[in-house]
């Protein structure tokens, strides 16, 4: 069934803090294969595509299921945005005729999202050509934080700490509204409206609230033991795989 959305998976080869993220072994599959099992399974997607430089990688998502796209090396550098790899690849599938109204963009190091996840954030979008204050066209997964942010200090020279918000820091947490955070997983919007904004927060942003321990964005080897943890919570005897 059509839908008029494209999903693109964003993995370079290159990756400092953990060599190869996209692509480590977690519980007995490439760490990139749960975000395309999740967008596969969310079955909103007409095409679900990786963007890559990396031959291995691509290999990797085809085996999985997934379309894939070569990216221009300039677009595969720790200085590129992924704002810009969105940007070129919607051009590129445009340019083929296939000019999606809607796409969502999955980070790959993200292996406890599901596709229930992916579903709700794409399905919160309203209608491509939607207008009035009740419009919605930018939608991402979040999360709560695990300490109260507003007591965030700052570090400064000579080992000093200062509050980054002195003017809330005394407040009392039941005092401030409820604060979410992006949890590097997921984000969805409107093609129209993301080539206007160039950016995943746009106006009349909102958020699905997914689980802290679900939420666990890769990019350490500690993260990788965290996440195997939680999926031991979520996931049961599967995550002895």
């Amino acid at each position: 069934m059509s839908t008029g959305r494209l999903c693109i998976i964003p993995a370079r080869g290159g990756s400092k803090r953990l060599p190869r993220k996209n692509i480590v072994d977690f519980l007995g599959k490439p760490m990139i294969a749960y975000s395309i099992e999740a967008a596969i399974g969310a079955k909103v997607f007409d095409r679900v595509v990786v963007s890559t430089e990396d031959a291995e990688i691509a290999d990797i998502a085809r085996r999985f299921g997934a379309d894939v796209e070569l990216r221009d090396p300039n677009l595969a550098t720790d200085r590129a945005r992924v704002v810009d790899v969105c940007l070129d690849l919607l051009d590129r599938e445009a340019a083929a005729g296939r000019a999606f109204p809607q796409f969502a963009c999955l980070y790959p190091a993200a292996p406890l999202r599901n596709a229930d996840d992916v579903r709700t954030t794409v399905e919160m979008l309203s209608a491509p050509d939607s207008d009035g204050p009740d419009a919605c066209h930018f939608t991402m997964a979040v999360t709560t934080y695990p300490l109260p942010p507003h007591q965030a200090l700052k570090c400064e020279e000579g080992g000093r700490l200062a509050p980054m918000w002195p003017d809330i820091v005394n407040m009392r947490e039941s005092d401030i509204p409820q604060l979410v955070v992006d949890n590097g997983s997921t984000y969805a919007t409107t093609v129209a409206h993301f080539r206007k904004a160039r950016t995943f927060y746009g106006p009349g942003l909102r958020g699905h609230v997914m689980p802290y321990g679900r939420s666990t964005d890769i990019n350490h080897a500690d993260d990788v033991d965290l996440a195997k943890h939680f999926a031991g919570i979520y996931w049961g005897k599967k995550s002895q795989a």
